[in-house]
């Protein structure tokens, strides 16, 4: 009886657990910051592989020119044992046939010796000088390289900063930010332009979609943004106009107008109820 009496407990509280404890799959993952940081170690992959990349081209660039070295001095010394062994053949033949005297010989033997060793050097020294613009070069595109992954980094940083700002005004700090580091940038103007909506700047709005739309005429988000600038601002066929172009450039913006409150105005206007009841 005892024995039932427990086991009974047990399947009670085993229920109780299993009813209160909620599913691995509902529970919040958190899967923003996971990635953010997937995309912060493959940054960091990608700057070590530039920075392995710069160490093995050192190492291969410095290994070619040690081999052309040596090939070089491996060159120069078989010319020279070659021009010996002639001088010594070319010797034998003045001595028989008496043609000059040895020391004049030895005297144009050394001439045409020098001008040789001199026209090799030269070669060499137009090689040697090539490989080192060459290794320039390389090395500026990947301190170039590594100067962009740095500013990828540091923008990447700041959108997080803005996602994550309470107010208009803070994100319009960060896009500013972003834009000092890399000026004209599209995707921060348009944001910028909706905290300037936000705040109820819409002037403002409306002069940085222009100069987003001056750049890229086909910007939907930019498009959209200005027509709820139009709107606010009591330009309803203009603001009509920007939303149908902003519709054909990104066709998912059509699923936003109907309940979007900068457009509230645009109600009732047949050109806007037709946007409407083609999103029904």
């Amino acid at each position: 009886m005892r024995l039932l009496i427990s086991l009974l407990a047990s399947l009670l509280i085993c229920f109780s657990a299993q009813a209160s404890e909620k599913k691995y799959s509902e529970t919040d993952m958190l899967e923003k910051p996971f990635m953010e940081r997937y995309i912060l170690d493959e940054l960091k992959d990608l700057r070590e592989s530039q920075q392995d990349l710069e160490r093995r081209m050192v190492i291969e660039i410095t290994d070619r020119e040690l081999a052309v070295a040596d090939k070089s001095l491996n060159y120069a010394n078989v010319t020279v044992t070659y021009f010996f062994y002639i001088i010594a053949g070319v010797a034998s033949l003045i001595a028989f046939v008496g043609w000059q005297s040895l020391r004049e010989f030895k005297s144009n033997t050394k001439e045409m010796a020098d001008k040789r060793l001199e026209q090799i050097a030269q070669e060499y020294e137009k090689k040697f000088l090539a490989l080192e613009r060459d290794l320039k070069r390389k090395t500026r595109i990947i301190s170039e390289n590594n100067k962009e992954i740095e500013k990828i980094n540091e923008i990447h940083n700041l959108w997080l900063r803005a996602q994550s700002s309470q107010t208009p005004e803070q994100r319009i700090d960060v896009y500013d930010e972003i834009l000092l580091i890399r000026p004209g940038d599209l995707e921060a103007l348009t944001y910028k332009a909706d905290a300037a909506m936000e705040i109820k700047e819409y002037r403002w709005a409306l002069s940085l979609c222009n100069r987003v739309l001056e750049v890229d005429d086909t910007n939907g988000p930019a498009l959209y943004q200005r027509a709820c600038a139009y709107s606010r601002l009591g330009i309803e066929e203009q603001a009509i106009e920007d939303l149908e172009r902003a519709i054909v450039a990104s066709p998912s913006i059509r699923d936003l107008i109907a309940d979007e409150p900068d457009l509230d105005i645009l109600h009732g206007n047949n050109r806007f109820d037709l946007l409407l009841i083609s999103v029904d």
